[in-house]
């Protein structure tokens, strides 16, 4: 079994420049993720407020921490001291508390905005036609805690790759779109961020620029 570190190289050598590699740490202990610090690891992903602000307090400050699972509104004033993205802004009044609560605490936050482009019930995130919309009217004043640095969606959990690879054109186009309205306009909304470890391959042949990577690095969660 590869360690670690060796995981991480080997990611890292397949990904083009210019892609981050989001380290997907959720459930896994403190121990694992410093040897993928050691290994040169900066970016991790974590779904749980309580679980991120407890390794965060505990390891390098260094670090970039993503937010990365359903953020519940009464757990955004927990993470905001820590978080560098949120990957999982779902709804206008999420994308609303954030900026409040990043205000309050003197600081702008860079957040994603989800896309829900599978064909799942169970996903969150705004619709296509309803981020189109929120993007086209955005006004930055109404939201000054925060920055919008791209989009964020995951594809339909299939075996079908026709659908996965469909899914992720959709993300993209949406991207695209969305870099060319007010939502866009600020010059850091650059990120695109989407494929896992059964299907960032596809992801970005894509055009993914961040992946959200855990299993292949550490292993099964330990729950």
């Amino acid at each position: 079994m590869n360690s670690i570190a060796e995981n991480i190289a080997a990611l890292q050598s397949g990904l083009p420049v210019g892609v981050t590699l989001v380290a997907v740490s959720k459930f896994h202990p403190v121990e694992a993720l410093i040897q993928a610090y050691d290994a040169g690891q900066r970016h991790f992903g974590e779904s749980r407020a309580a679980e991120m602000v407890e390794k965060a307090k505990s390891l390098p400050k260094d670090i970039h921490w993503h937010f990365i699972g359903h953020l519940q509104t009464n757990k955004v004033r927990q993470i905001v001291p820590y978080v560098s993205l949120i990957h999982s802004i779902d709804s206008v009044r999420l994308l609303k508390l954030v900026s409040d609560e990043a205000c309050r605490a003197g600081r702008v936050i860079d957040v994603l905005l989800q896309a829900h482009v599978a064909d799942e019930d169970t996903k969150t995130g705004f619709m296509p036609d309803e981020l189109l919309q929120l993007a086209a009217g955005y006004d930055n004043a109404v939201f000054p805690g925060v920055r919008i640095c791209g989009i964020m969606g995951m594809a339909t959990n299939t075996d079908n790759e026709e659908r996965i690879v469909a899914d992720f054109k959709l993300l993209k186009k949406l991207f695209d779109h969305v870099r060319n309205t007010p939502a866009g306009a600020d010059g850091r909304f650059s990120v695109l961020s989407m494929g896992m470890s059964h299907d960032y391959p596809m992801a970005l042949q894509c055009g993914a620029n961040m992946v959200r990577i855990g299993s292949m690095i550490f292993g099964e969660r330990q729950y």
